[in-house]
């Protein structure tokens, strides 16, 4: 049976980094982070003292970003901050069932579609995505006479749960229910697996909070996204 315990989201990155994603992973003590390329978010112990800073610091490199996602660990005064956003957790109720009538256009996305895709993610912003971000699981896309208008797709991987995450459209394209039907492909494509969905979205974006409750989506509790550079 599939753990569907919450407490995993607490410490998305480093469940997932243990778990689905440990070979996506590089660790030096307690400290990990993910591969370059793949994602820049880190994971420190919920206790993190000054050797397991250095850990982590060792494992980025001088001068490198440590994306901390919505960890509250705070990292000692010579890590310069970055950027601090307010945030927001959702879940997929547990009793909802998923609409499994709404992929109609809905392609899946593969390695040949990264360049497409880092373009859409540069015009809209939805948060990061690299080289290799498609790797942590399914992407889909929406298409428009053969170039790529919306996609949304599968990032982190805490035990029993996956993350919905670049849920993007290009401004032209706005307003015909793209981010919809690829959120309810996700959803239905999760489900069936024997999981449950959860997202991330920031305070600010209210339309995107009012589209995923629209949907089902439920907040769990608020985050804070940090960023540092190592010293």
């Amino acid at each position: 049976m599939v753990n569907h315990d919450d407490l995993a989201l607490d410490d998305p990155v480093g469940q997932s980094l243990r778990g689905h994603h440990a070979q996506f992973a590089r660790r030096l003590g307690r400290a990990a982070t993910y591969l370059p390329g793949v994602a820049t978010f880190s994971t420190v112990s919920a206790d993190p003292d000054t050797a397991e800073w250095a850990d982590l610091a060792r494992l980025l490199g001088r001068g490198e970003l440590a994306d901390m996602f919505s960890s509250p660990a705070t990292p000692p005064s010579a890590w310069e901050p970055v950027f601090h956003l307010e945030g927001r957790q959702m879940i997929w109720p547990g009793h909802l069932r998923a609409d499994t009538d709404t992929d109609t256009g809905v392609v899946e996305l593969g390695a040949d579609s990264v360049p497409e895709m880092q373009d859409l993610v540069a015009r809209t912003g939805p948060g990061p995505f690299w080289p290799r971000t498609h790797e942590l699981g399914t992407y889909l896309g929406i298409r428009d006479n053969g170039t790529l208008v919306a996609m949304a797709g599968e990032r982190l991987r805490p035990p029993g749960w996956t993350e919905i995450s670049a849920v993007c459209t290009a401004p032209a394209a706005r307003g015909k229910g793209h981010a919809a039907r690829l959120i309810s492909a996700l959803v239905a494509r999760i489900v069936a697996l024997g999981e449950r969905p959860f997202l991330h979205v920031a305070e600010a974006n209210t339309g995107a909070i009012a589209l995923y409750e629209r949907l089902g989506f439920e907040a769990r509790k608020h985050v804070t996204f940090q960023g540092f550079r190592t010293p």
